[in-house]
């Protein structure tokens, strides 16, 4: 009992330790480590591939990925059968992925590539924004469960809501308010400084791009929702007059390279808590969603968007006893901007798939 209790003490001690540098993992990354300290080190349970899929499911690769047509449909047929294709990847994955969203391709690259840029920008620069107040407009840390969790996650993350209230200029860093350009930033956590020039894309900094994509973002939530709508048989305004499309919440992920990528992983075993989450990763693979207790790899389409319903419209019928989940391995440099629509749900009725 008393080893117990060091061991605790001790995993303590090394957690305030890591939180107090401020700089998350990429600060690890930074000083060169070669080895991670304990708190990243998972059981083997979770870091294993549960079973190999069952023979009904050995046709399938990954996720569906579904053709929205620019979301303009020329006959009711076509609707139909993006609503149909839709609705059977909501109730058997509870993830597809979508191209021909709508969404600018361009401002897809440059919302990564802000991302980035923050992550890696110097140490000083972030550390005045790293807090576990959730409360503030811009929140960066490193694992939001840090001291809960069985173990921590090679992850950083900043956040921030852009709906219905988007953030101040004031309230976001620098590196949030312009840009620069290229040929002058060399990325590196050690080149960045106040005294670079700094330029912005064209006439937008890097706040305009957030709020462009959230804007675009927020409009294809809206039409996924008339879809989710119709394929519970629904009225398709439904699910945006009980306000499941007011909000919006970003999530930025950084994933720097791991230098034991077999003994931990970015993001556990987890499903969220929101209407929708909406995924853009970068073309490095690491996804994996769960399916009837087998990971299945969700490798990146280029120009796609990662689509997951989130537990609360996610199906909960008694002849499924737990909600679809996702598990991130970590290994080379990876990143995901997820926008998560959320909603005063206690107050609204949810309608279930698979009921």
């Amino acid at each position: 009992m008393e080893t117990t209790k060091i061991a605790a003490l001790d995993r303590i001690s090394e957690l305030k330790a890591f939180d107090q540098t401020k700089t998350g993992v990429k600060g690890l990354v930074d000083a060169g480590i070669t080895q991670f300290p304990r708190i990243f080190h998972d059981s083997p349970s979770n870091l294993s591939n549960p079973k190999p899929p069952s023979s009904d499911l050995l046709h399938l690769a990954t996720i569906p990925t579904i053709d929205l047509e620019g979301r303009v449909f020329e006959d009711e047929t076509k609707r139909k059968n993006t609503v149909d294709g839709v609705k059977d990847a909501a109730e058997k994955w509870g993830f597809f992925q979508v191209v021909n969203h709508g969404v600018s391709l361009d401002l897809l690259e440059r919302m990564k590539d802000g991302v980035r840029r923050f992550n890696e920008q110097a140490p000083e620069l972030k550390k005045q924004f790293y807090s576990r107040d959730f409360r503030r407009e811009f929140v960066y840390t490193s694992n939001f469960d840090l001291y809960t969790s069985s173990a921590a996650s090679w992850r950083d993350t900043f956040s921030c809501y852009m709906a219905p209230n988007p953030p101040k200029p004031q309230d976001l860093p620098e590196i949030c308010r312009y840009i620069a350009s290229p040929d002058v930033l060399v990325v590196s956590s050690l080149s960045l400084s106040l005294s670079l020039s700094l330029y912005s894309y064209g006439e937008k900094c890097f706040r305009d791009v957030m709020l462009e994509y959230s804007k675009q973002a927020m409009s294809l939530g809206e039409f996924l929702f008339e879809l989710l709508s119709e394929a519970l048989g629904l009225n398709p305004n439904h699910l945006k007059e009980i306000d499941c499309s007011k909000g919006l919440r970003m999530l930025c992920h950084y994933y720097p390279p791991c230098p034991e990528p077999d003994l931990t992983l970015g993001a556990s075993k987890h499903s969220d808590s929101s209407f929708l989450t909406v995924l853009l990763p970068d073309q490095i693979e690491g996804l994996q969603v769960l399916r009837e207790g087998y990971w299945f790899d969700v490798p990146p389409v280029p120009g796609a968007l990662i689509i997951n319903v989130g537990d609360l419209l996610q199906a909960s019928s008694c002849s499924r006893s737990m909600p679809f989940a996702q598990n991130l391995p970590v290994g080379s440099k990876f990143l995901f901007v997820g926008g998560l629509m959320y909603a005063a749900y206690n107050k609204r009725q949810v309608h279930q798939f698979g009921a």
